[in-house]
């Protein structure tokens, strides 16, 4: 059964929206790597974690908190594995990064998923004051 709350919901299409934009970000860094002939399968790394929030945004049509505590968890994860490529940023700026296409493409990811958690939070918060405030009334 689901509520108003529930219905109103934007986080099942922003986690659609995420999950499709991190594939995106994971393909174009994995054939990137393609054109440099550096060819690397830890390129794809953001294409997973985009998957896992597109089937995790499927379970929220169905049981939305469910799906979006999933959802924010692969969100957390996937942030937290960027933290190594993210060491060559420096490097990036100075423009000595070995693999520039990975470093830019996990700057990407984790902005995106930082976003996400934001959002994410930001929404529960929300819904547990809207439920609050209707037992109150």
């Amino acid at each position: 059964m689901t509520s108003t709350a529930d219905a109103k919901s934007p986080m099942p299409r922003l986690t659609f929206i995420t999950g499709g934009l991190l594939v995106i970000v994971g393909v174009a860094g994995y054939l990137f790597s393609m054109l440099n002939d550096t060819q690397h399968f830890t390129a794809l790394i953001p294409s997973v974690v985009g998957l896992l929030l597109l089937a995790s945004g499927a379970l929220a049509l169905k049981n939305l908190m469910a799906g979006i505590h999933v959802a924010l968890l692969i969100a957390l994860l996937g942030a937290l594995s960027m933290a190594m490529p993210l060491m060559s940023l420096g490097e990036l700026f100075a423009g000595e990064a070995e693999r520039p296409g990975a470093v830019i493409a996990a700057l990407i990811t984790l902005i995106a998923l930082v976003i996400y958690l934001i959002l994410g939070v930001r929404s529960f918060l929300a819904a547990r004051r809207w439920k609050k405030s209707s037992t109150a009334a």
